[in-house]
């Protein structure tokens, strides 16, 4: 029996995979119609999706080298595998602190290109005239010139809080990538990648044939692993996994399939996996959120909290096609950077309204994020959260609405001033992501023929319905909730229904008081230690 073929975990060079016996997922037919088709290209895919790895696949067929193809599908088409001169730009390298710095790390990139072939790059101080120069000079020596541009966003990114310094660098970019239009005789094909799109006017100004197919049918599979690839190409490691858990090669599948796929980039496209996850989990046997682990942005969850978006809206979200498809960098829209990010994903597409909806890809991006969300939202330590929803989780389901709250305003105490929101949103966005990640069936913003109800949450031992007040009383939120008659739809589940008033005190930044009602008695409690207890009045 041959041994299997090794697993590419962080492999991004094509050659290397290659040659080294690893296991390759056959793309080629995909990229022999990105490459002759339109002339220059777009693609924007999550992080450790395998884009540096596409575009070294690229330069390798650029560079003519068919011997690493063969077995491929690309080996047995009409493709000529003449060899064009290549000007590679990985901006994920580039470190600087000033826009003078990147300039110099994006000139240093293209002096290496032109060594390469074997020319003087000259004595240029800004990039865009040496690209404009490199190109001229190449296509006039070897012939047409191929330009892959690898990670194109992440100088913009790395700087995104300081939005000066973010536009000076996307003001350079936009220089550069305005001489590909210039060059445009000279170029055989252009292709780009990222994390993000930015729109063209702001990045790609006067680039206008550069084709986006980031969100493009055709090749909504070219990065990502499909069901047929997985079971396929990793045959061998799913059977020792298989073999490892005691179960078998179907029962894991499900599960594989559960944590990791779900990536959608066109609405009738089929979902794909996350490639760095699923090889984490052949190679260490093992469920953990393993892409999420390599950080997420601290941008993207500061511009969660300091806007006014619900995280209970970030599941099941309908938006419109323009809500999460390019923006500008002083326009940051929090949607449209977690579909592109890969936290949040397309799960449908109602055609006669227009409307996509976003949800989490899988269990993992679900979870962690969640998690992650908690610990900033409470400003809990890292590993404390999962302690908190273990006592919350033991007080709901011993019907212990005083124990609940007393844990809860022990953990909103502690939440540091600086970031803390007056505002009752944030509360409520808290509030969901305890009972979330609790495994508890809750629902946010619950419509009903009257009104809104701010939370429910269904136990097998009853059905709680919470309403919440801002500087409001306790009394208030319960008093609301009878009025609106929150209960009607609950009052056939066959079992007791709890109604809980909270009041938060912006100034105390806390719970200020709670009401439960429970059977015939109103429990009040407030956070001053004080206890009563009155008759329920007779509605």
């Amino acid at each position: 029996m041959t041994s299997p073929k090794k697993l590419p975990i962080g492999i991004q060079s094509f050659p290397k995979l290659i040659e080294g016996g690893h296991v390759y997922v056959d793309k080629t037919e995909d990229i022999y119609r990105l490459i002759t088709g339109a002339p220059a290209r777009f693609l924007s895919r999550p992080r450790r999706f395998g884009k540096s790895l596409l575009v070294s696949t690229l330069k390798a067929i650029f560079d003519g080298r068919r011997e690493l193809f063969e077995g491929l599908w690309i080996a047995g088409s009409d493709y000529d595998w003449q060899i064009f001169p290549i000007i590679y730009l990985d901006l994920s390298r580039a470190s600087f602190e000033t826009p003078a710095q990147f300039q110099s790390e994006l000139i240093r990139q293209l002096t290496a290109s032109a060594n390469w072939y074997g020319l003087e790059p000259g004595p240029f101080q800004r990039a865009a005239p040496m690209l404009d120069d490199l190109i001229g000079r190449l296509a006039t020596k070897e012939g047409s010139v191929v330009v892959l541009v690898d990670e194109y966003d992440k100088p913009i990114l790395d700087c995104i809080a300081d939005i000066l310094k973010a536009l000076a660098i996307r003001d350079l970019l936009r220089g550069v990538y305005t001489i590909l239009k210039a060059q445009d005789e000279n170029l055989r094909f252009v292709f780009l990648t990222g994390v993000t799109r930015f729109s063209k006017v702001s990045v790609f100004s006067g680039l206008n044939q550069l084709d986006d197919i980031s969100q493009d049918r055709r090749y909504a599979t070219v990065l990502g692993y499909t069901q047929a690839e997985l079971e396929s190409d990793f045959s061998s490691h799913l059977q020792s996994a298989a073999l490892e858990l005691d179960i078998s090669v179907p029962e894991l599948l499900v599960r594989i399939r559960d944590w990791y796929n779900g990536y959608r980039f066109h609405s009738a496209a089929e979902a794909v996996y996350n490639p760095f996850s699923c090889l984490l989990y052949l190679e260490k046997k093992e469920f953990k959120p393993w892409w999420f682990e390599t950080g997420t942005p601290t941008f993207l969850v500061d511009l969660i909290r300091n806007t006014n978006l619900p995280v209970p809206d970030l599941e099941r979200k309908r938006v419109s096609g323009n809500a999460f498809s390019s923006f500008e960098v002083e326009r940051l829209n929090p949607l449209a950077l977690l579909q592109q990010t890969g936290y949040l994903t397309i799960i449908g597409y109602d055609a006669k309204e227009g409307l996509y909806t976003l949800d989490y890809p899988n269990r993992e991006v679900r979870e962690a994020f969640l998690t992650h969300l908690a610990e900033v939202f409470s400003g809990r330590e890292p590993g404390t959260v999962a302690d908190d929803l273990s006592r919350l989780r033991n007080a709901l389901s011993a019907n212990d609405p005083d124990g609940f709250f007393e844990i809860l305003t022990s953990i909103l105490a502690g939440v540091p001033h600086d970031i803390q929101i007056r505002r009752e949103r944030y509360y409520q966005s808290l509030f969901y992501l305890i009972f979330r990640l609790m495994g508890f069936h809750v629902h946010a913003e619950v419509r009903t023929a009257t009104g809104r109800i701010d939370a429910t949450v269904e136990l097998d031992s009853g059905v709680w319905i919470f309403e919440f007040k801002l500087d409001g009383t306790a009394e208030a939120a319960l008093a609301q909730i009878r009025e609106k008659d929150y209960t009607e739809p609950y009052r056939a589940a066959g079992k007791p229904v709890y109604l809980v008033g909270a009041g938060f005190a912006s100034e105390k930044r806390n719970v200020g008081e709670w009401k439960v009602e429970m059977l015939e008695t109103v429990i009040r409690k407030e956070t001053a230690g004080t206890e009563k207890k009155e008759p329920l009045n007779a509605q």
